[in-house]
């Protein structure tokens, strides 16, 4: 077995001097939970409804409540559907185009009532006028996208949840990968919307340098 290396204080190896990278990494990172649509628009009830949404509802906020301190930001994402041209349609084919949900300012738009204690630091709508998978795609009141709000808090590190894992919660996943951003997806709160899109889903954030953890 090769000897340990103590690691000082300030996070240098005191054998050498030099900055390990862990020390370096816990030292700096500032981490984010993004909670992306968690909505009943989504849940068992709505207009596109995944199989155990609510239960994953239930989990992201209890998780989110336990560990709020480990974050230096909480955010939620939202579809936000005013008028998305093909994104909707009548005779939906699942893949491209899919029935009317998420619709902005009605009741299963709105957050999941399982988090009416989360108290988001950032807040984003996406898909306004357009198919949106990504919280990327969102802004905030004033307009600002996530990527611009999350630098501004120094944001290094996310924890992606929410639903779906095989749709929006994956995208939003990849995008922020390729922000550079390091990304874990908290396998335990989040659903595909069928176990084969999941599996996909998680080959393909993989292969992008996605972790996919449990939270505990």
């Amino acid at each position: 077995m090769a000897p340990r290396t103590r690691v000082d204080d300030d996070g240098r190896d005191s054998e050498n001097g030099a900055m390990t990278q862990t020390a370096h990494h816990d030292r700096d990172a500032r981490r984010a939970l993004l909670v992306v649509d968690v909505q009943p628009t989504f849940c068992e009830g709505g207009a596109l409804a995944v199989e155990g949404g609510n239960a994953v509802a239930e989990r992201v906020a209890g998780y989110a409540a336990a560990h709020r301190s480990d974050y230096d930001a909480v955010v939620t994402t939202q579809d936000w559907h005013i008028d998305p041209g093909e994104h909707f349609s009548d005779e939906p084919d699942f893949v491209d185009t899919w029935p009317p949900h998420g619709v902005a300012g009605t009741d299963e738009a709105e957050l999941h009532p399982a988090l009416a204690d989360l108290a988001p630091d950032i807040s984003v709508k996406k898909g306004r006028y357009e198919a949106a998978y990504s919280g990327f795609e969102g802004v905030d009141v004033a307009g600002r996208p996530l990527a611009e709000l999350l630098a501004a808090r120094g944001i290094t590190e996310v924890d992606v949840v929410g639903i779906a894992e095989s749709h929006c919660v994956k995208q939003t996943a990849l995008d922020a990968a390729a922000l550079g951003l390091r990304v874990r997806v908290l396998t335990d709160l989040t659903v595909p919307v069928t176990p084969e899109q999941g599996a996909r889903a998680r080959e393909e954030m993989a292969a992008a340098g996605v972790l996919l953890e449990p939270s505990a």
